[in-house]
């Protein structure tokens, strides 16, 4: 028997180019189609949208588009109307020449700190001697002139450097509130915003800076040395062979007794207002809580602990190795009759009807004191009851 082959017509092999072209031609089609569909919906939408606002113009809003967007998240109130590239947040001290380059620093890359002091006339030669404690290249001196006296300070060879302001009568939280805005000192690494009245020299502002910046601390003070010093509290008596120390373990001048799990002012998270120092992050905070009218800042050490940065128990201390004297001196405020008084040239009408009246103006400067004491607190309590959003992160305590 004969085999019989049948030859069938084979198919062609289809072509992938083929078959990559069909599959296109189908997805834009797709495409196509649905741009149209949905090209007639947006614009029946866009009608109806008009038809209702016709009707009905207050619910006619302004178009919201992506510029106007990025505008209102990226650029800072009142700077709208600029390109963002122009916009200079923040500034200095730095006082710039009129013409030609201004002079370099040593240490470009090492940040400044700021020195600002409320000083009068009579504390003329302590200011000086404080004053020469910090480097011209590492500090910005500021000098708030309570007795309007400024033309004889020209005479010290760092005169020229520094930033004076003068205001008659007022103290240093009044000049640091209107003239130390965080934006202005933002570049500042850290702020020393000191009384005139303090004996430096056993202290090292280079030395003290950097144990500051090892140790952590955002809010410090030098100690006091108890031997020399005329005016001093327990809490900040240096001690022998430390530091830094943290925490007060001892009967605080509060009547608050101290121990070593003490989390609370005045045992621990507190500093002396004669001689505070902030970072620029701790200080950011400061400012805020200064209050405008309440110039003695009494009441303020206690809640500074809230501006710490963190722990108020590890990022606030006192160092121990690089102490200064604190003299104590009735300066502002204080009467004519005794030394180192703060008297402008020409009394003001407050000091003239004051002395008229035989009032001691020191007596009444503590009674203020203690008064805007008293109103910081009402205002803290009132505040914390008024916030819902706030939580406190020391009422454990």
């Amino acid at each position: 028997m004969k085999n019989t082959y049948v030859n069938l017509p084979r198919k062609r092999p289809t072509s992938v180019l083929c078959i990559i072209l069909f599959g296109a031609i189908l997805v834009s089609s797709t495409f196509f189609i649905a741009g149209a569909i949905i090209g007639v919906n947006h614009k029946q939408l866009q009608q109806l949208r008009a038809i209702v606002v016709q009707k009905f113009p207050e619910l006619q809003k302004p178009e919201v588009t992506p510029t106007n967007v990025c505008q209102n998240q990226c650029s800072p109130d009142g700077s709208e109307a600029l390109p963002k590239g122009i916009v200079a947040k923040t500034s200095d001290l730095e006082m710039r020449p009129l013409w030609g380059p201004r002079k370099k620093r040593k240490n470009p890359k090492a940040p400044m700190s700021l020195l600002a002091m409320a000083v009068g006339k009579k504390q003329k030669a302590n200011v000086n001697e404080m004053i020469k404690k910090f480097p011209s290249d590492d500090f910005v001196i500021m000098l708030f002139h309570y007795d309007g006296i400024v033309d004889d300070w020209k005479d010290l060879e760092w005169s020229s450097r520094a930033i004076h302001l003068s205001a008659i009568s007022q103290t240093k939280w009044w000049f640091a509130k209107r003239f130390l805005h965080p934006d202005v000192v933002s570049e500042y690494a850290y702020i020393f915003l000191w009384d005139e009245d303090l004996g430096v020299q056993n202290f090292d502002a280079g030395r003290y800076v950097s144990i500051i910046r090892n140790e952590g601390l955002h809010i410090s003070q030098p100690a006091l040395d108890p031997e020399k010093s005329e005016v001093h509290h327990e809490m900040t008596t240096r001690e022998k062979g430390s530091t830094v120390h943290r925490r007060i373990e001892r009967m605080s001048r509060s009547k608050k007794n101290c121990y070593r799990n003490s989390t609370d002012p005045p045992c621990t998270g507190w500093v002396e207002m004669m001689a505070p120092v902030f970072s620029k992050e701790a200080w950011r905070c400061v400012w805020y809580m200064i209050q405008n009218d309440l110039i003695h800042a009494w009441g303020l050490d206690m809640q500074l602990g809230y501006c710490a940065q963190g722990n108020r128990t590890q990022y606030i201390g006192i160092v121990d190795s690089e102490y200064v004297v604190h003299y104590g001196l009735p300066t502002l405020g204080g009467s004519e009759n005794k030394t180192n008084s703060e008297s402008p040239k020409q009394p003001t009408q407050d000091t003239v009807s004051l002395e008229s009246n035989h009032i001691d103006i020191r007596t009444e400067v503590r009674k203020q004191s203690f008064n805007e004491l008293e109103t910081f607190k009402r205002r803290w309590r009132k505040a914390v009851e008024e916030d819902d959003c706030w939580v406190d992160p020391y009422n454990h305590q």
